[in-house]
């Protein structure tokens, strides 16, 4: 990527701002360590958890789970009788999300379903208060299209990898927003085209949170 990343510092010092971390998250985190597994990391799972305890978050959707991450971190924000839709294509780091969750308390919020996202969020009627797109990156704006709907007044649809994620390169993101014919690849296009789709939606309004790999915000507002 020839751009500068996020500095170091600003995620270090969300870090410190965000709620304590227990001993499962700490596992979950030694464990993307070690397998380099992307996880969004304690920053942004700090603030996800903030952003499910201010739209008092009832029902959670996730596109793309891993094996539980960041639906752990959210799980406490969620009201008692609410539910997490936990979605992954690995049928093994599934099944070790519900490990994680099963440990943490927080299985009887979870329905874990194993397959693809964009096909299975047709199977649930909303609302969902809370939206995380973390999935194949070419694919965000469809994820968007499919859940867009489900989305509630005061609801937010959160997605990550906005500046960073594997062969993104972001500078091509930003050439593709201001409209220049570009050779970008996938990941870049798929970024870009997220954006606009979100960005002209007049019934949402999204922001950038520069932190972990940058998130993009969108809260509906009509």
């Amino acid at each position: 990527m020839d751009e500068t990343p996020l500095p170091e510092v600003t995620e270090q010092f969300a870090r410190t701002l965000a709620p304590a971390s227990d001993a499962i998250i700490d596992e979950m985190d030694a464990r993307a360590d070690r397998e380099g597994f992307p996880t969004v990391g304690p920053a942004v799972g700090g603030w996800l958890r903030l952003v499910a305890r201010m739209v008092d978050a009832d029902r959670v959707f996730e596109f793309g789970s891993g094996f539980g991450y960041s639906a752990y971190w959210m799980a406490p924000a969620v009201s008692d009788d609410g539910q997490i839709v936990l979605t992954e294509i690995d049928a093994d780091e599934l099944e070790d999300a519900r490990e994680f969750l099963d440990r943490g308390g927080f299985a009887d919020l979870a329905a874990f379903e194993h397959g693809d996202a964009i096909e299975i969020v047709e199977n649930y009627d909303g609302p969902f208060d809370v939206v995380l797109i973390d999935n194949e990156k070419h694919r965000y704006a469809e994820a968007f299209e499919a859940v867009r709907a489900k989305v509630p007044v005061g609801g937010a649809v959160v997605a990550d990898n906005m500046i960073e994620a594997g062969p993104l390169e972001f500078a091509d993101v930003r050439a593709l927003l201001a409209g220049e014919d570009i050779d970008a690849n996938e990941t870049s296009r798929g970024i870009a085209a997220y954006l606009k789709r979100v960005g002209s939606d007049p019934a949402f309004e999204t922001g950038l949170l520069p932190l972990g790999e940058g998130v993009a915000v969108s809260v509906r507002v009509e």
